[in-house]
């Protein structure tokens, strides 16, 4: 089996699994997520004070909702925080290895379907077109398209 290529490089499916796995947030981060937390954390008090202007909200009301806004942000950080990881290029590489389906015929691009999602894509190494379909194995990304070659076609070492 061929290995995938990324940006010119070849890189195993088992390197780029491994560096997956192994990162976990830092302290550079936390402060990432929590500085994109604070307007959404001043809107709210705004709208609250806004409203008390009108409506008599006791203060234990008004801070307790601030607190729980807040701890909706802790709570969400550990299932959100890859995306705020600019260091993170393995997880666009995420797709190599997968297996899709041709929407069009490729020759040497068009659309493909893989993981249920429409993506740009192209026949990579002056391969045979690819009709509309047939079976595509991803081998790489190149911006926001997936390079890609017949899953029907012979692999050599």
């Amino acid at each position: 089996m061929k290995r995938p290529l990324h940006e010119g490089k070849v890189v195993s499916p088992q390197k780029l699994q491994r560096g997956m796995n192994e990162r976990r947030w830092s302290a550079r981060i936390v402060v990432r997520y929590a500085l994109f937390q604070v307007p959404a954390v001043a809107i709210l008090v705004l709208i609250l004070v806004l409203v008390r202007r009108w409506v008599d909200i006791p203060a234990w009301f008004f801070w307790g909702l601030i607190g729980l806004w807040v701890a909706k942000d802790v709570i969400l950080f550990p299932f959100t925080w890859r995306a705020y990881d600019r260091e993170r290029p393995a997880d666009t590489n995420s797709m190599i290895g997968a297996r899709g389906i041709a929407e069009d015929r490729l020759a040497p691009s068009g659309y493909i379907r893989v993981h249920g999602e429409l993506w740009q894509g192209e026949v990579v190494g002056g391969g045979p077109p690819i009709d509309r379909g047939e079976g595509v194995r991803v081998l790489g990304i190149r911006k926001l398209t997936l390079l890609v070659q017949s899953d029907n076609e012979e692999r050599t070492e």
